[in-house]
């Protein structure tokens, strides 16, 4: 044989193994490297605490078999606050056919005032006082969302200023639809 083809077949030989062997060589990388998300979808963090409604102290005729969207307003509910309500409402709102299957609840503090009621008279939304054992579980301006089982599957925090609150409501509409989408339970 040849010395160019010689050169010839090793560069073949090299081609063909570098072909094979450089996908496996890039795709051990990206794991080790972490390039990428591992194919995360949901928006809000999924709990990793074990924590039912009985551990909330939380026990209604309607929440069985429903789906809850469980949002403790903070003492005052200002501007914010107010839209964030809002943006939760408008989440359940586009739920669609799916409505059926969710429960918004409004866990206050404090007694409701008469600003606060008005704000709530068109929404559909259980209004609870909040115990104290809720209190130490379940951060002001925090979304929880709670399976027809009792089970905290998610927390959505809620923006810091008007701008955050476009994704905040996409994110609780994603998450609500896979969930919903998924589940063969409520």
């Amino acid at each position: 044989m040849s010395l160019p083809q010689k050169n010839k077949s090793r560069r073949t030989l090299l081609l063909a193994l570098g072909v094979f062997v450089l996908p496996v060589v890039l795709a051990k990388l990206a794991l080790e490297q972490h390039w990428f998300n591992y194919g995360v979808t949901n928006q809000g963090e999924l709990s990793t605490q074990e924590l039912t409604l009985t551990d909330l102290d939380l026990t209604h005729e309607a929440f069985k078999e429903q789906w809850l969207l469980l949002y403790r307003v903070p003492k005052g509910c200002d501007e914010l606050c107010q839209k964030t309500l809002l943006a939760v409402n408008n989440s359940y709102t586009l739920l669609g056919k799916e409505l059926p299957r969710v429960t918004p609840v409004a866990l206050f503090e404090n007694p409701i005032t008469d600003k606060e009621q008005t704000n709530f008279r068109h929404h559909k939304w259980l209004q609870i006082s909040i115990s104290m054992n809720s209190r130490e579980k379940i951060l002001e301006k925090e979304l929880v969302v709670v399976d027809p089982l009792g089970n905290v599957v998610m927390v959505h925090k809620s923006p810091k200023n008007e701008a955050g609150l476009n994704h905040f409501s996409k994110a609780i509409l994603a998450d609500m639809k896979k969930l919903l989408k998924y589940s063969r339970i409520g």
